[in-house]
């Protein structure tokens, strides 16, 4: 059961949390200003509470008590407010957790290539890690490089159970995650495409004075629009009602 979430006990009798003092709060300088930041982007500081959440938790590694506190500070607001958003989002984690995400897609598309296979291998491989926090996601968005993961939000793929090993290696490392198969370092999500050459375009073939004064043909906006000089749309077939009641068959 979770400490924070919405189906953790309550004491009715224990007077609500008010907003933190600001002056004995001790809130660290990077994680106030990173706050104090968002609040400026909206006009209603409350805008900023998931963002504000979400930084607090890469400083303390969850939404702790600790964390929500020095946000309430910061923000003005109370303790209360701020853990039932925590508690609604699943990417804020109200318990503690390992810092490094290893999030594994298990929807359709990665399911049928293996995800939930790998998803069992990294929850094998991981349970006396204190360090890493493997989750199955619903989707993950990238079905083109199926079955894959993100590892604390660079995505990874296509992946096997034989690549967790080195996958480990590299977070607990702090290298790059298996950069080979980084989906932002490949140019295309098809390894292989666009590595035959390709014929010169013509216009790239003239100097470039030519290039400039060239007039490529334009299309007629008339024949686009149906406007007279272009190509008109024909009618539009009528439209069939039925008789009214009573009204007998003409033909």
């Amino acid at each position: 059961m979770s400490p924070l979430g919405w189906d953790a006990p309550v004491d009715l009798e224990k007077e609500p949390a008010e907003v933190p003092d600001p002056e004995t709060t001790e809130v660290p300088a990077s994680l106030r200003a990173v706050i104090e930041d968002h609040m400026a982007n909206y006009p209603d500081r409350r805008s900023a509470t998931l963002p504000a959440l979400a930084a607090a938790q890469r400083v303390h590694g969850w939404c702790s008590p600790q964390a929500i506190e020095q946000v309430a500070a910061v923000m003005r607001l109370t303790p209360a407010y701020l853990e039932s958003v925590a508690s609604f989002y699943d990417m804020l984690e109200t318990h503690p957790v390992g810092r490094h995400a290893v999030f594994v897609c298990t929807n359709i598309s990665c399911s049928l290539r293996g995800a939930d296979e790998l998803y069992e291998a990294a929850l094998a491989a991981t349970a006396d890690d204190a360090e890493i926090n493997v989750r199955a996601f619903e989707c993950l968005g990238a079905c083109d490089i199926a079955p894959m993961a993100s590892v604390d939000g660079v995505y990874v793929g296509p992946l096997t159970p034989g690549d967790l090993p080195e996958l480990l290696a590299d977070i607990h490392a702090g290298r790059p995650v298996l950069p080979d198969r980084q989906l932002a370092r490949r140019p295309v999500a098809d390894p292989h495409a666009n590595t035959r050459e390709f014929p010169e375009h013509p216009i790239e073939a003239l100097p470039d004075e030519d290039a400039a004064n060239l007039e490529l043909p334009v299309e007629d906006p008339a024949a686009a629009i149906g406007e007279p000089g272009g190509e008109r749309p024909g009618p539009s077939a009528p439209l069939e009602e039925p008789p009214e009641h009573g009204e007998a068959d003409s033909s």
